[in-house]
């Protein structure tokens, strides 16, 4: 029967379309790259979907977050990527948990349920907890390094977290993991060294928040505020994305060569 994931269909088969439409993903942090994520999942079939983000739409989000328009701004990010993927697949089951995933709720999550968990969130701790608790029951993890302040999106890479370099998130990451015993983790990072952000004063959210009311991690309080674009975190969530589907699905470009 035609559906909309028929041409994916012709590429995976029938047995691997229902083992993306069994499989529940968590997503923890919805935003440039964590959104393109979620696209990516939805429009390849997934049909079950955990989406952990905190934030709220702010009109910053416009220049590169998928679930970003002038009529979700306010909105929970998490809300807007559940009506999206609702508006691509009606049948997905879109759990959504409105909290910033930290050491001290990862008990509020059951990742021995998901077949799958991303990290694309920006800050340290929270990535090592959502890794040390994926690995614990050995439930399959990615996580997204360094996308912000870069230029160019054929600089990414997936390795294992030991064989990255440049990436100034992973090395700290490598250094973290090494501590903890965590033998190896799939990345997605770049090669690209950072730019320097414009120091201008005028454009700065630093001076001119407009982060919609009720948002807990205004970007006042943020230590740095990164420069970014439309296609760099666009393309590691569709990467990240990628490697998902193959690791579920077994199907890679090297098994059915043309």
């Amino acid at each position: 029967m035609l559906t909309q994931f028929a041409r994916t269909q012709l590429l995976l088969g029938r047995e691997a379309m229902d083992k993306l439409e069994n499989s529940r993903v968590a997503i923890f942090g919805v935003g440039g790259v964590g959104g393109y994520v979620m696209e990516g999942l939805a429009r390849s079939g997934i049909g079950h979907f955990d989406l952990i983000d905190d934030d709220k739409v702010c009109l910053t989000n416009l220049n590169r977050q998928i679930i970003a328009t002038r009529e979700t701004i306010g909105k929970m990010k998490t809300e807007a990527a559940k009506d999206r993927i609702l508006s691509i697949n009606p049948r997905a089951e879109v759990v959504c948990h409105n909290c910033f995933f930290l050491p001290e709720n990862q008990d509020d999550f059951d990742f021995a349920s998901y077949d799958y968990v991303i990290d694309c969130v920006d800050t340290v701790t929270a990535k090592i907890a959502i890794i040390m608790k994926a690995q614990e029951v050995r439930t399959k993890v990615i996580s997204s390094m360094g996308a912000g302040n870069k230029m160019n999106p054929t600089m990414f890479k997936v390795a294992d977290i030991y064989k990255t370099k440049v990436d100034p998130l992973a090395k700290v990451m490598r250094r973290e993991l090494k501590r903890r015993g965590v033998k190896k983790l799939k990345v997605v990072y770049s090669e690209e060294k950072a730019m320097r952000p414009i120091d201008d004063d005028s454009i700065s959210c630093r001076n001119h928040c407009v982060c919609p009311p009720g948002t807990t991690r205004k970007c006042t309080e943020r230590r740095d505020i990164p420069a970014s674009n439309a296609f760099v975190p666009s393309v590691a969530g569709l990467i990240i994305a990628s490697e998902v589907v193959k690791d579920l699905t077994g199907v890679r470009n090297d098994v059915r060569a043309v």
